[in-house]
Formats: C-alpha cells, sequence, structure tokens
C-alpha cells in the first residue's frame, strides 16, 4: 500500500488547503502518525511560515518539528534548476521526504503553489518529485474565468503526465465552480476521465476567498488604529466611499471594508455608529487613506467610548493607489480562521468523493520503488555503514571520477590499484577533484603483503599444482590482488569490468573466495531502472543454461538480493507459455525449477511458468494466469537461460532508456562485482554502493 498523497494543482488558487484538510482528516482517523510534507514552499508571509503547512500542523495539532515538513524555499529550487543541478534537487527533496516516511504512516504531500508566470515549469517540478517519491496524485483545477472545455482539457493534459510517468491519479477536482453548474461538471468529468479516476466539483465560495483584516494590513503595510483583537474579521467586499453619510448608509454591505481618506470624521463615526446598530449589517472594518488620521476631536469620541467593535486601519497612500494595491492581496487559510475551516469541511464532506479516494487508495498496488529513490537509498545506505572498496582499474578516468564522487560523499572507503604517477597525471589532465589523503592508491608487486597474497594463493590453489613463482605472477594482476585483499579481509568488497572482461573480473572470485554455503551455482542479478518502478533481472551475465536445480537457486537468490535492496520479491519464472498450457523441455525444466523454488522456499510468491507479458503486465496477467499473486505483479524476473536474459535487458535498457545497474554477483561468500566495459561514471558509483550493501548484508 502506499504511504503518502500528493496533492498538485494547475494552476494558481484551486483549493490546495480545501483538500489537504480533508484528506489529512481522513487519515487521522487511520492513526495518530500522518505527516505533513511541501517539497518546495513559496516566499511565506508574515511570520515566516509556509500557510499550508502551518495550517495542518496547528489545526490538526501534529507534533513535527516546522524544519523536517519542507525540502527547498522557492528561491532555492530556482537557484538549483538555474544552474542544472536536478540531480540535486530531487536527492534533497527524496531525503526529507523519507525522513518522515520512515516515522510516519502516511506523508501527506502538497504541491508547489503555482504562479501565473510560471505554470508549465512549475507543474513539470510537480510531476517528477511526485514520481521520484513513488506517490499516488489528487489533481485540482479551478473553473473560474474558464468555460467548460478548457477545464477538461487542463486536466487530461495533467492526468497524461502523471500517468505517462507512472504515477497513479487517485482522483481530480475542479474547484470555484458556478454553483448552478456543479452537477453539470461532475457529470462531465465522470463521462471525459477513466472510470478507476474519482471526480469532484466543488462550488464557489465567496468566503473562502475573502482576506483578513490582517491579510490586508500585511499586504498594504497599514498601521492598526483600533481593534487589533479584531484582525480576523472576514472582508467580503470593498466600498470606497466619497459621498455624504446619509447617502452612503443605505449601501452598505455585510463584511465590508469602508476605504475613505484619514480626515473624513462623519464617515469614521458615522460608520462606527452603524455598525453598532442592529438596523445595518455588521462592517469587517475601516481603512483610512492619504496619510491622514482621525482630527483630535474625533479621536476624543474615539477613546470615549466603552466598546469600539470596528477595526480601524491607516495607510499612507491615495485611496485610489490603496484600492489598486488590495486587489492584489492574497490570502491564505489559516489556524487562525475558524469560520474558513468549517467552510472548508463542509465543502469537503459535500462535494469530494471521499469514499471513492479512500477506496481507490486502498486498492491500488505500488508498482514497486521507483528508480530515484531507489538510486538515492543505495547512496544512503552505503554511507549508514562505511566499507572498504577496491578498485582493480584505477587508472580509468571514469574510475577515478566516480571514486571522488563517492569520496566527496563520505560513501566508502577507497583503495585504487594502479601506478601513482599515472593517477595523478590523469588526475591534473581531467581536473578531478579527488582528495588524495582519502584514498589508498598501490601496485600490487609493492604492497607489504605481496608475499603473503602470493603464499595464501599457493596454498589455496595447492591441489591444481599451482609453484609460488605462478602464485607471484598471478597476484601481478589486479583482479588478482584485488580479489585477495578481499578475501583476506583487508577490503570489503571489490568492483571491476570497467577495461577487463567478466571472466577476467570473476574468475579469481570463483577460484577461492567460493560460493556461500548452500549455494549451488554464482549467479548475477541487473536492476532494471524502469520509467515508474525497479525489476530485478536474474541471470543476464554468468550461467549460460541453467539446470532446474539451478535455476531454482538463481530465483531464490535472486529474490533475496531484491529483498536485501529494498523490492518486495514477486518472483517470475519466465518461460515461451503461461501456466499448463505449453509442453517441451525447455518449458518442463522452468516449471520444474518452479516447483523446486516453491519448495525451498514456500514463503516467496512466485510463478511459472509464465511469459513476459503476463508477469509485468495486469491485464495479461489476469487474462493469463487468474488469481496469480504474481502475474502482471512480477517484480523479479528469472530469464531460462542466459541468451534470453542478456538480450533481454540490452533490449529493455536501449529501447526504453532504462538503466541497468549490475551485473551483481549473487552467491558469493564475500561481494565481488563485474562492470560492463561500457559502463558510466554513475554505472561506477551504483556498483560501489551495491557492492558496499552486500558486504554490509553480509
Amino acid at each position: 500500500m502506499y504511504k503518502s498523497i500528493y496533492i498538485t494543482a494547475t494552476e494558481p488558487r484551486t483549493g490546495k488547503s480545501l483538500i489537504s484538510l480533508g484528506i489529512m482528516e481522513w487519515l487521522l482517523r487511520l492513526t495518530p502518525r500522518v505527516a505533513v510534507f511541501r517539497p518546495i514552499i513559496t516566499d511565506a508571509p508574515e511570520g515566516g511560515r509556509d500557510p499550508n503547512i502551518d495550517l495542518l500542523l496547528k489545526h490538526f495539532n501534529l507534533n513535527i518539528p516546522y524544519e523536517d515538513t519542507y525540502a527547498f524555499k522557492a528561491y532555492e529550487a530556482i537557484d538549483l534548476l538555474a544552474h542544472r543541478e536536478v540531480d540535486e534537487l530531487i536527492n534533497r527533496v527524496i531525503k526529507k521526504y523519507k525522513k518522515l516516511e520512515d516515522q510516519y504512516d502516511y506523508v501527506v504531500c502538497i504541491g508547489k503553489d503555482m504562479s501565473d508566470e510560471g505554470l508549465a515549469f512549475e507543474f513539470d517540478a510537480d510531476v517528477a518529485i511526485a514520481h521520484a517519491i513513488g506517490s499516488p496524485v489528487i489533481i485540482l483545477t479551478g473553473a473560474a474565468g474558464c468555460d467548460l472545455d478548457e477545464v477538461l482539457s487542463t486536466l487530461h493534459r495533467a492526468v497524461d503526465a502523471f500517468t505517462d510517468r507512472g504515477c497513479p491519479v487517485l482522483g481530480v477536482g475542479v474547484n470555484r465552480v458556478d454553483p448552478e453548474e456543479v452537477i453539470h461538471t461532475r457529470e462531465a468529468l465522470e463521462e471525459a476521465l477513466p472510470d478507476e479516476i474519482c471526480v469532484s466539483a466543488i462550488p464557489e465560495n465567496d468566503l473562502l476567498g475573502s482576506p483578513t483584516l490582517k491579510e490586508i494590513a500585511n499586504h498594504l503595510g497599514a498601521d492598526t488604529l483600533f481593534g487589533e483583537d479584531r484582525m480576523d474579521h472576514l472582508v467580503t467586499r470593498y466600498m470606497v466611499v466619497a459621498m455624504h453619510m446619509q447617502n452612503y448608509l443605505p449601501r452598505l454591505k455585510e463584511n465590508a471594508l469602508l476605504i475613505t481618506p484619514g480626515d473624513r470624521g462623519e464617515v469614521i463615526l458615522s460608520a462606527i455608529a452603524a455598525n453598532r446598530s442592529s438596523n445595518y449589517p455588521p462592517l469587517a472594518g475601516l481603512l483610512l487613506t492619504t496619510g491622514e488620521r482621525p482630527a483630535p476631536s474625533v479621536e476624543k469620541v474615539l477613546d470615549g467610548l466603552p466598546i469600539n467593535r470596528l477595526p480601524i486601519l491607516a495607510v499612507e497612500s491615495e485611496t485610489y493607489e490603496t484600492v489598486s494595491k488590495i486587489s492584489s492581496v492574497r490570502t491564505y487559510i489559516t489556524a487562525e480562521s475558524p469560520a474558513k475551516i468549517a467552510v472548508c469541511q463542509k465543502l469537503f464532506n459535500e462535494f469530494v468523493d471521499a469514499e471513492c479516494l479512500q477506496n481507490r487508495f486502498g486498492r491500488i498496488e505500488p508498482r514497486g520503488v521507483s528508480p530515484r529513490m531507489f538510486l538515492y537509498s543505495l547512496i544512503q545506505r552505503a554511507q549508514a555503514d562505511k566499507k572498504h572498496i577496491v578498485l582493480p582499474e584505477g587508472e580509468d578516468e571514469r574510475i577515478l571520477q566516480a571514486a571522488a564522487h563517492l569520496v566527496d560523499l563520505d560513501v566508502v572507503d577507497i583503495t585504487l590499484i594502479g601506478r601513482e604517477d599515472l593517477i595523478h597525471r590523469k588526475l591534473a589532465r581531467r581536473r578531478i577533484d579527488l582528495d588524495l589523503d582519502k584514498v589508498s592508491i598501490i601496485q600490487p608487486e609493492n604492497h607489504p603483503k605481496f608475499e603473503a597474497y602470493a603464499q595464501k594463493y599457493t596454498e589455496l590453489r595447492q591441489h591444481r599444482g599451482i609453484t609460488m613463482d605462478f602464485s607471484r605472477d598471478a597476484m601481478r594482476g589486479v583482479s588478482y590482488f584485488g580479489t585477495m585483499m578481499v578475501y583476506m579481509g583487508d577490503a570489503d568488497g571489490m568492483v571491476s569490468g570497467a577495461v577487463h572482461s567478466t571472466a577476467h573480473t570473476i574468475r579469481p572470485a570463483f577460484q577461492f573466495v567460493k560460493t556461500k554455503p548452500g549455494v549451488s551455482v554464482v549467479s548475477s542479478v541487473f536492476f532494471m531502472l524502469l520509467e515508474d518502478r525497479v525489476l530485478v533481472y536474474g541471470d543476464c551475465a554468468v550461467v549460460p543454461r541453467p539446470d532446474a536445480e539451478q535455476l531454482a537457486d538463481i530465483a531464490i537468490a535472486s529474490a533475496e538480493t531484491g529483498k536485501a535492496f529494498g523490492i518486495e520479491p514477486k518472483v517470475a519464472m519466465l518461460s515461451y507459455s503461461s501456466g499448463e498450457s505449453g509442453t517441451g523441455e525447455e518449458v518442463d525444466r522452468v516449471r520444474t525449477a518452479t516447483q523446486l523454488a516453491r519448495e525451498r522456499r514456500p514463503d516467496l510468491p512466485i510463478e511459472g511458468p509464465i511469459q513476459y507479458d503476463a508477469a509485468v503486465d495486469m491485464s495479461v496477467g489476469a487474462s493469463k494466469m487468474p488469481g496469480s499473486k504474481v502475474a502482471g505483479r512480477a517484480s523479479v524476473l528469472i530469464f531460462p537461460d542466459l541468451n534470453t536474459g542478456n538480450n533481454t535487458y540490452k533490449a529493455v535498457q536501449r529501447e526504453t532508456g532504462a538503466i541497468a545497474v549490475g551485473p551483481v554477483l549473487q552467491g558469493l561468500n564475500k561481494p565481488v562485482n563485474d562492470l560492463s566495459r561500457g559502463c558510466t561514471v554513475d554505472d561506477i558509483i551504483n556498483t560501489i554502493a551495491i557492492t558496499a550493501i552486500q558486504a554490509q548484508n553480509k
């Protein structure tokens, strides 16, 4: 089940506070452990705190440090994006979100406040962030000033933007709908959008768009002359008073803010009298302009009144200028606005299909950990218990760049094998900022343990007739020397293969690191980072054609590897047919392997034989293997042979743009991992982090 709901909007002022109040109240009925999070907050009004966050923290008495509830202020995020540091922005958002996710049962995420100038950019940022944290979304838009076709077109684009990135859409809401059009709008939404998406149409409410006197005073920089304790009055309309008393009094409206020059004593006194009279509607307040203050005689009257219930503000600006400024005042729903909160709750209960949202939220299953979250967690987990990794190809520039990044983040301790003078030259030529005080650089034949390593290799391989001279030659090879460092406990893991073949990298491990007890075969997996989830592919690099026993071992080992990296294992044993429909030697081998794996690990959901489409596509899985716990939901896919697996992972990688992390070897007593010779710096970083985590798990 998902642990978060992301509330986003397509434009400003669409009712995120209204929806977040309702969603938070619903989740708090399930558990008291609910948090609020905003990835990016805008410049806060007076007090410095984000109004949306402050509302939920105070109204629901959430005991969460304010600093934990957001990742960036808007100007910080814009600065990072201006320097094209998107990864840094996403990683920090994930870090702050993950802290809350680990501590609470649910997190209500609220997207960025939209501005009229940057709608496309800001909405795209919300899509990227929701995708990164792996959250389903509720999309809000406004109906004010738009016809229904425009509203539907906006929502179609928004829904497509999220579903294309693999984010499930729980529901959509249209706010500020003409009260006469609510039913028609809802029916149009139901007809236009997919059946599984919950729809809501919420009518316009003047009260929610009405600012308080405090918000107006802050916006104008006004002084409060009287009524500081009544600044929460709501202003539903403005009235410029330039008439005589007998002419403006009949025009008074409830909750109006009267705007008049400060020298109009008769207006001030008559407004106070009218506000106290039961024959006139209650007013919100008085706003005096032009920098004039009431005359001393008028102030004397005001000071002598036993009760003055009418707040009075004053500004220096002219009346016309003041009215122009007021038109742009931004109002918020705050914990100090009980009337607005009550209206929000009423509107949510009456017009939002909460039951539909709850049912859909409980019914949809996460497709798995998001790629961004997976990559982020690799670094975080490796940092949590730092291990020592040896890199035999220390002269390769990609290795040096990866080492510099990991050392800078303090993820692992690193030993580079290579010629020190050459490494120095490459660092200087490529301007790679690697802190050499924090890494070790060694050449095998000059290392003080060279003879001891050769002696140990001779002992381990004496049944093969290995001599010391042969062992010394072997230890001069970087892969043999690095592997022996791991075997002897002088390093926790090894990563190689950027310039050497797979055989060159893993042969030493096969010779003397050996397999774990109970494991019949060393195999490998790739972590395939697709658009919306991470899958485990095994074996795509080591075992050419496993028999049924080996295939069962690979399935169990791959499930354990996936679980160790936060992927809930649902194992699909792939073949060219699904269920009992196919016959033949190849499908029978997979069927036997499935039975063996189930017998050995009855706790694991394992399905096979099953075709790839039935394993990963919900509709195909339901059609071909109804009732299966794995069909359509598989997270660990076991290929019947190396030919199939290797070609499939490369095809998926090239045709979809997926990131393939691996191969990650499994079954060895100590972690040794291979790189592709076409690997990127990011590939190396990820593989080193995985190797460190394997060492932690051991």
